[in-house]
């Protein structure tokens, strides 16, 4: 692999993600930001925060899937994984 490939040692510095929401497609909202995921492998910053303690990743996402909930909402799945092997740190 060189560097323009996902580099990550498993069991050693990983990451995965997945959110999900409700559809919305103002400007740099959910669907603005994840409409390209599909057809771009573009990483994106991603950080926790609880407690103050902040865990801030570079997540390429895989997939954005949509679907109507039960209840009639539109929701959204957008998994991810770690971009560039560097190992999580909380700060």
């Amino acid at each position: 692999m060189d560097k323009s490939a996902m580099e990550r040692l498993l069991l050693l510095a990983d990451f995965s993600i997945t959110l999900n929401g409700v559809f919305n497609d103002a400007a740099n909202m959910s669907h603005d930001v994840f409409k390209t995921v599909p057809s771009t492998s573009v990483a994106r910053t991603v950080t926790l925060t609880v407690s103050g303690q902040t865990l801030p990743n570079e997540v390429l996402f895989t997939d954005y899937q949509l679907k109507r909930a039960a209840n009639g909402a539109l929701t959204f799945t957008a998994p991810g994984v770690l971009a560039d092997g560097t190992v999580p740190t909380w700060a």
